[in-house]
């Protein structure tokens, strides 16, 4: 690591101690939206974190961004999503859109000043996304926006969303007639907030689009039919954060394991000295760093332009695998005290399911990574 990876990373360290883990409890507990810690995020420059220097962001490769998210995530999830949501649209804009939009928009992106996000799910659809319903039709130069989205990170705090919509509803294949459209809030769309099991804190809506009007300009890459191409190149990055997420909150429900089996006692000795504890500490700690490898090698692939859907989905679904099954043994661990909102530990148990169903299902990623094998011929 370069001496100025290691200054990022402890910047992020120190804001993460100092702003963060304070109000993490309140808030999360709360649902409270961090518009201070978001604030400082901005001046971090996160938000602009993988975005080109050339259009003002900080050019970070996938590999430090990973190790960013992971170090994020172990001290409050919820607060990544609120930047990986953004970069995900941004990736789209900056792969695909012309020089005029890129210029337009990810200057603005990259300070915070414009906060995205990316609008797939519908209340009938998520993981099949070719079975969304929402319609663009097109009207002399702008196109008319109709439908609903759901679950849709920075739609309510945010100001503007790449919008996945059905531009031709008769097109075979069904992703040929799919196309991505930016949209800013002042164009009409309103967001209403949904409560949660756990990611809370940040802002997750569902998003009604009357009859909403933009611009044919706002047609990313100015071609119908590449929506679906566009955000899938976004989503590889989206599952390198996601794993990383994993790793983060496997290796914080580790964290707090080892040090309260050393803490409580049973039958005259610490618990870390019986055998059932040492197991599961075992257990827990090969998870984190078998996922953080394979999270690393994902961004290292992301890095080099190659194709990385075999290494992000395995990255996904061993990491957020590990973060489910280290908040089970974890409360299990901690045993009542676990169960309590007093205990942090509650917060991961109650964190780590969105990951096995976010930015693709597990299911999905093993359905990935079969044919991705299978496609090799080996391995």
């Amino acid at each position: 690591m370069s001496n100025d990876q290691t200054i990022m990373l402890d910047a992020i360290d120190k804001f993460l101690e100092k702003e963060v883990r304070p109000i993490v409890k309140e808030y999360e507990l709360a649902d409270k939206y961090p518009h201070e810690i978001v604030a400082k995020m901005k001046d971090l420059g996160l938000f602009g974190a993988t975005i080109s220097e050339s259009y003002g962001g900080l050019g970070l490769s996938a590999e430090l961004y990973a190790q960013i998210v992971e170090h994020v995530s172990k001290v409050w999830m919820s607060i990544s999503g609120i930047f990986n949501s953004h970069l995900i649209m941004c990736t789209a804009i900056e792969k695909f859109g012309t020089e005029e939009m890129k210029e337009k928009y990810l200057p603005l992106m990259a300070r915070g000043e414009l906060r995205g996000g990316i609008a797939l799910t519908e209340p009938d659809c998520g993981t099949d996304l070719q079975a969304i319903r929402m319609r663009a039709e097109k009207k002399g130069d702008h196109y008319t926006l109709s439908g609903t989205k759901q679950w849709i990170t920075n739609s309510v705090e945010g100001n503007v969303l790449a919008v996945l919509v059905k531009t031709d509803v008769h097109a075979n294949p069904r992703h040929k007639g799919m196309s991505l459209f930016i949209v800013e809030k002042a164009a009409g769309y309103k967001a209403t907030k949904l409560s949660k099991l756990g990611y809370r804190g940040i802002d997750t809506g569902e998003v009604e689009f009357n009859d909403v009007v933009v611009h044919q300009d706002n047609l990313i890459g100015l071609e119908e039919g590449r929506g679906l191409q566009q955000i899938l190149s976004g989503l590889a990055l989206g599952r390198i954060n996601v794993a990383a997420r994993g790793v983060g909150v496997a290796s914080a429900a580790l964290d707090a394991s080892l040090a309260y089996s050393q803490e409580r006692e049973t039958f005259g000795q610490p618990i870390s000295q019986h055998q059932a504890i040492q197991i599961k500490l075992a257990d827990m700690a090969t998870r984190v760093e078998a996922s953080r490898l394979l999270t690393a090698k994902a961004a290292r692939a992301y890095d080099s332009g190659e194709r990385c859907d075999l290494e992000a989905g395995m990255a996904k679904l061993s990491a957020t695998e590990a973060a489910m099954e280290n908040a089970n043994e974890a409360l299990r661990i901690h045993g009542a005290y676990g169960y309590s909102p007093d205990n942090e530990v509650e917060r991961y148990y109650r964190d780590a399911p969105l990951l096995v169903v976010g930015e693709g299902t597990n299911e999905l990623q093993r359905i990935i990574i079969a044919r991705q094998l299978i496609e090799l011929g080996n391995f």
